[in-house]
């Protein structure tokens, strides 16, 4: 069929305008068709009923077809196969124009076969000929919506709560969520990296390594779990750097002592003191950018990528760095 026969063609996707009225004499109840109650036969009398009033419930697609067509029988399979697919989030309804012109005539249609949607009581969009299998799918997404993965629905929801547990220091329901979606997807990056995070916040940090431990390439550079390892990877070096009150302590007799400063800092930051630790680099940094060839910036920015863009403590170093860099 060509384009200019398709009253559709150049508007897929937008609305019909076209207007019906329906009724008339009854006829012989339709018969269904194998796909059960996604799929069956309608007639003038109980369009309404079929299209109309089953429209505001769910998308109809309405097949316009006629048994000398032979592009309807090409389409029919194919369409019934899409929308049996579809789960339920379409119905098609066919009609015999030869039984049924009446429908077709006030839509009108003048090439067969033709498929309307019709949604909330009213055509909506439409299609002419036996379009391929990929075109009818895109359709259905355009009328109904796209699929939505329930699963993945769940796990979002799961990790969103996982966080806020987190976040509030309950690690018990924390690590449960988190665990549980391991348990379906065991290759989650924000599962992984959350349930070492709570090992890390419980003080295990032997099991938080265990759970990052043989990861492929692939999850190692995820920016979650690299945030992680590197947290684990201050912690440890934290642990080396000595006795955090002999450090202040030499500070209050040198204050220019950076190497004390900066290891005090990396202390403070595995205490969870984050400003304390941002304020001691910048210490450093304002009284001599060349000590460790600017090594406090670089420890600062350390520290940003394992506490993150929009933590209130990056945020402040942020702007004290800024002032420091650009005065």
């Amino acid at each position: 069929m060509s384009g200019s026969d398709n009253p559709y063609a150049g508007s897929y996707g937008s609305q019909m305008t076209a207007t019906a009225n329906y009724g008339g004499t009854p006829a012989p109840a339709p018969a269904m068709a194998p796909a059960g109650d996604l799929i069956k036969d309608t007639t003038t009398a109980t369009f309404t009923r079929d299209v109309i009033e089953a429209s505001r419930e769910q998308p109809i697609l309405v097949d316009f077809w006629a048994p000398w067509c032979g592009p309807c029988k090409q389409l029919t399979p194919v369409i019934e196969k899409v929308v049996t697919e579809a789960g339920g989030r379409v119905r098609l309804v066919k009609m015999n124009i030869d039984d049924h012109p009446s429908i077709a005539g006030q839509l009108g249609i003048q090439s067969i076969p033709a498929v309307v949607a019709f949604s909330d009581g009213r055509p909506v969009d439409g299609f002419m000929g036996a379009v391929p299998e990929s075109q009818i799918r895109e359709f259905i997404e355009k009328i109904a919506g796209p699929v939505i993965d329930d699963q993945q629905a769940q796990i979002d929801a799961a990790l969103t709560d996982a966080k806020a547990f987190l976040d509030a220091g309950d690690l018990e329901n924390a690590a449960g969520l988190y665990g549980a979606v391991l348990q379906a997807v065991p290759d989650n990056a924000s599962a992984i990296a959350g349930l070492a995070e709570c090992m890390i916040q419980a003080g295990d940090i032997e099991q938080a390594r265990a759970i990052l431990s043989d990861l492929t390439e692939e999850l190692a550079k995820d920016a979650a779990i690299a945030a992680v390892l590197k947290k684990l990877g201050q912690i440890e070096e934290a642990r080396k750097l000595g006795d955090p009150v002999l450090l202040e302590q030499q500070l209050a007799t040198d204050p220019d002592d950076h190497e004390a400063r900066i290891k005090l800092a990396k202390i403070r930051n595995v205490e969870g003191d984050r400003a304390a630790a941002a304020d001691h680099l910048l210490a450093v940094m304002k009284r001599d950018r060349t000590f460790q060839d600017d090594g406090a910036r670089r420890e600062l920015l350390q520290f940003f990528d394992v506490w993150g863009p929009m933590d209130p403590a990056t945020l402040a170093a942020r702007r004290k760095l800024s002032s420091i860099l650009f005065s």
